[in-house]
């Protein structure tokens, strides 16, 4: 499908197992042009978001509330962003650090949260805007922190380990958890941050490979259906995406 030609989306990846993934796999069916910056590897994030028509950050397994180069330019990247009025979605660490910016707070969660669970969806129009006729949605989580919701804006989902695992405001979505995942994703996160599992296996919180593994396939899936919903209204914001139809990729 081809689109009005718009600028392309910047995309901020901080960790090599979370990258885009899904999230890429789907604007390319958009034909949604967008710029990817490996932070991970060393590459600065943009200095404004003049050049984009929005921004993406992913997850991280650093805090936004560390004093890091990076972090600090990031946080002026998502402030650049809502001045200049481009939507702007987070996953986890994006969605902290879009809280972070629209002035609210992050701090630790009550206990770290690693693995799939259902999220419930709250009453607010926008969240059934986003999510039609759901009720809850299984996502795949992997925190340790969690945002408060930002003034003006909606908490669109809550949980059993963390209250707010979503936010809306205006264009902008914040979420605390990860849509953009893939089986091939997991499995290498897994992979690469067991010790971290190993750690906390005593919370009931936390997962283990092997659950986190079990019928995979199926709770991607079901996972990308969802994520359909939420980047096609995401999506609509974008000057140009209007007429998006809902894709049956996934």
């Amino acid at each position: 499908m081809m689109f009005r030609r718009i600028k392309p989306i910047a995309v901020c990846q901080h960790h090599s197992a979370q990258g885009p993934a899904y999230l890429q796999q789907y604007l390319e069916w958009c034909d949604c042009p967008y710029q990817l910056f490996r932070v991970d590897q060393g590459e600065m994030p943009p200095q404004s978001c003049k050049d984009f028509s929005a921004l993406v950050v992913l997850g991280s397994d650093r805090s936004v509330n560390d004093n890091q180069p990076w972090i600090r330019k990031e946080l002026q990247l998502v402030k650049d962003a809502l001045e200049r009025q481009k939507p702007v979605l987070g996953h986890c660490f994006g969605g902290q650090l879009l809280a972070k910016a629209l002035g609210a707070s992050v701090r630790p969660n009550a206990v770290p949260q690693i693995g799939w669970d259902k999220v419930r969806v709250t009453a607010y129009a926008q969240a059934k805007c986003l999510l039609r006729a759901e009720q809850d949605v299984l996502m795949f989580h992997w925190h340790f922190e969690t945002f408060q919701i930002p003034a003006g804006a909606r908490r669109l989902l809550f949980g059993q380990y963390c209250l707010n695992k979503g936010f809306v405001c205006g264009p902008h979505l914040g979420l605390q958890s990860h849509l953009e995942v893939t089986a091939d994703s997991i499995r290498q996160w897994c992979l690469q941050d067991e010790a971290v599992l190993q750690r906390y296996q005593h919370l009931p919180s936390v997962q283990s490979v092997s659950q986190i593994q079990h019928q995979l396939e199926q709770k991607v899936a079901q996972l990308h259906h969802s994520a359909n919903q939420i980047y096609h209204s995401w999506l609509r914001h974008l000057p140009g995406m209007a007429g998006l139809p809902l894709p049956l990729v996934g």
